[in-house]
């Protein structure tokens, strides 16, 4: 076969297969994929020859190629139905066992393939290193129950030994862990609150360009004065002294170069290792692994962009602070991976306890509890890692608070909620109590609020009685929040959280502290404050204003409804399918339905008139008028069967 001739055959062929492709994916009526598309084009056009082939045998072995009139023809129609058919259950079969999406395309793949070698290795690395660590047990399901005191010991420890070794993503889940006295026993807590968010810093050879591109310029002319070597080193930035040329002293938070990708492809091992832990193991599921690493992604990536913390750092200081500072960003000099922030001059808050004693202690505890319950009850916007690592003795006896990558945010109506549940719990009023805290979090269908109640009860006796302590009485409620089914809201779960961090701060800062003295104290300054009678009046003003044109039409609308009914008049209209999305639905399902009433139809007819004897030969020898009807009757029973088919498939996953 010479060459022109074998281009006109390849450019029939791929004519042909264009052909199947778009008459297949116009028939069905649902949009496929190129590739997809083709590979069943492609299929078909391999299949065609094998499955038609006895056919043709037989038309060609008679004489009725001769026969005139458009037998022939309609039987070659009825041949290139088929042919389209092919594909059609093709993309039928193929929607139904390997649906879009499950599988990647060939340029996904392409485009992935050297980040999952990059990930292999990492997740190799890490499994040696846990491992290591002893946790090749846990890891298959395998270890000591978590009702074992003694296990959970252990594990904690190996837990602790493997985040510490895995590096700066690991290190800061460690940490988030550590938070969660609502989720994880207290060996946990207490052997993942001594994870060091410390590193090596990084040479200055390396900061400079970070600097240089994101301030753009050079960093003796943006500043003043710049210490290179840095005030501290942690595993995600590195914090330097600055002068900027106004005389302000600074201190300039620059991100580690390549710290980025880092800490990306770490996540995406994170939530892989947390759905493999939570599908295979007790303990994975008793913990939530899963939505622990999607909250832990999340904080990571804010973290990542100072942008945001200057953002924060501006909404919690212009709260106001009281006795609090908040050190302000020089928003003009903040950019992606780079933060500049007023710098404090104090003592870390640890150090100052230990110089100043137990009334300075309680002072400053009094000072930290009073300032961030106001944020979350006034003000709505609060710090939400109230550690002691991110609280500082500033040198005129005041607090600083540090570190604002995670802020937490109220509405009003949350606030409102949040400030009667604390009232209720002054006043020890278990119904209140529970009232309040359905109005702030979702309230499921299905709830046993008579037990709800006393389970709040027993909680106030538990940790409200005179003389009791308040060790872990956020972490309690919290306990009791979960054990009913109810949905905490990201921003609500985010206060107890708070609550349980400072909780945890205000032990380690003042031995003895009465938390639910000062609670108290606190809830009835703001209840003071909130019906003082200034307050009282404007807000009986402001519900009156809001009253008096309902009440004024009100009389009239009453007056035409009794005449109505008086009259026999009254009538009620009710609209049916006034949403759009329900007429869509409805429509849909009615083509459905038709296109199954037609395919089954036709195919039944189909049937019959293959099983009738006699009737015209249209080609004599080979098909009579009725077995070519039924024929084709039975290619459009299938193309609208396959249609119906691919609907419902496709529907299954919208």
């Amino acid at each position: 076969m010479d060459f022109p001739t074998t281009l006109s055959l390849s450019f029939a062929i791929v004519v042909m297969i264009v052909v199947l492709a778009v008459a297949a994916r116009r028939l069905l009526g649902v949009t496929f994929g190129v590739f997809r598309t083709t590979l069943a084009a492609v299929l078909a056009f391999a299949l065609t020859g094998p499955m038609l082939s006895p056919v043709m045998a037989q038309f060609t072995s008679t004489d009725a190629r001769s026969e005139p009139g458009l037998g022939p023809l309609w039987l070659i129609v009825l041949l290139v139905m088929c042919v389209v058919l092919i594909p059609m259950v093709i993309l039928v079969i193929a929607e139904a066992l390997v649906p879009p999406g499950s599988v990647p395309g060939p340029i996904e793949v392409a485009r992935s393939l050297r980040g999952r070698i990059s990930r292999a290795r990492r997740y190799s690395q890490i499994t040696r290193i846990a491992f290591r660590h002893g946790l090749g047990p846990y890891l298959r399901g395998r270890g000591d129950r978590l009702d074992d005191r003694g296990g959970r010991v252990r594990l904690a420890r190996a837990l602790r030994a493997a985040l510490d070794d895995g590096g700066v993503t690991f290190v800061k889940l460690g940490q988030v862990l550590s938070t969660r006295r609502d989720l994880l026993p207290g060996e946990f807590v207490d052997e993942l609150g001594r994870l060091q968010d410390g590193a090596a810093p990084a040479p200055w050879e390396q900061i400079e360009p970070v600097l240089v591109a994101e301030l753009g310029g050079p960093v003796d002319e943006v500043f003043a004065e710049f210490a290179r070597r840095p005030l501290a080193s942690a595993s995600i930035a590195q914090a330097y002294a600055a002068r900027l040329h106004s005389g302000e002293d600074v201190v300039v938070k620059v991100q580690r170069p390549a710290i980025r990708a880092v800490v990306a492809r770490d996540l995406d091992i994170v939530a892989r290792l947390a759905d493999t832990l939570e599908t295979g193991t007790r303990w994975g599921r008793a913990l939530g692994l899963r939505t622990l690493a999607d909250g832990f992604a999340a904080a990571m990536r804010e973290e990542l962009d100072f942008r945001i913390e200057a953002g924060n750092m501006a909404a919690v200081a212009a709260s106001g602070g009281g006795a609090v500072t908040y050190p302000s960003p020089h928003t003009g000099l903040c950019t992606e991976r780079v933060l500049v922030m007023q710098r404090l001059t104090g003592d870390p808050l640890s150090g100052a306890i230990r110089d100043g004693g137990h009334e300075r202690g309680h002072e400053l505890a009094r000072t930290l509890l009073d300032c961030l319950l106001r944020q979350i009850l006034v003000e709505g916007v609060f710090h939400a890692d109230p550690h002691p690592g991110n609280i500082m003795l500033l040198g005129d006896g005041g607090l600083g608070l540090l570190d604002f990558g995670s802020v937490g945010r109220l509405d009003g109506s949350v606030r409102a909620a949040l400030r009667r549940f604390l009232i209720a719990m002054n006043r020890q009023d278990p119904l209140g109590v529970t009232d309040a805290l359905l109005e702030v979090v979702p309230r499921p269908e299905e709830i046993d609020e008579a037990a709800l109640e006393r389970a709040m009860g027993q909680f106030m006796a538990r940790h409200l009685a005179p003389g009791t302590a308040s060790v872990q009485m956020f972490t309690d409620l919290f306990k009791i929040v979960t054990a009913y089914g109810l949905a905490v809201p990201p921003e609500v779960a985010a206060v107890f959280r708070a609550l349980a961090t400072l909780e945890g701060t205000l032990v380690t800062l003042a031995p003895g502290f009465d938390l639910i003295d000062e609670a108290r104290a606190f809830a009835a300054r703001h209840l003071v404050e909130q019906l003082d009678t200034r307050s009282l009046k404007d807000e009986v003003s402001h519900e009156i204003a809001t009253l008096l044109p309902m009440l004024r039409r009100l009389p009239r609308r009453v007056e035409r409804i009794a005449s109505a009914v008086e009259h026999g008049r009254f009538t009620m209209n009710v609209r049916l399918l006034a949403d759009e999305r329900d007429r869509r639905f409805v429509t849909g399902l009615l083509h459905q339905v038709l296109l199954t009433v037609l395919g089954a139809t036709a195919g039944i007819m189909g049937v019959v008139l293959l099983g009738t004897d006699g009737g015209p030969q249209v080609m004599p020898g080979v098909v009579s008028l009725y077995e070519l009807i039924g024929f084709n009757l039975l290619v459009i029973s299938a193309i609208l069967v396959l249609r119906v088919l691919v609907g419902v498939f496709r529907r299954d996953r919208t």
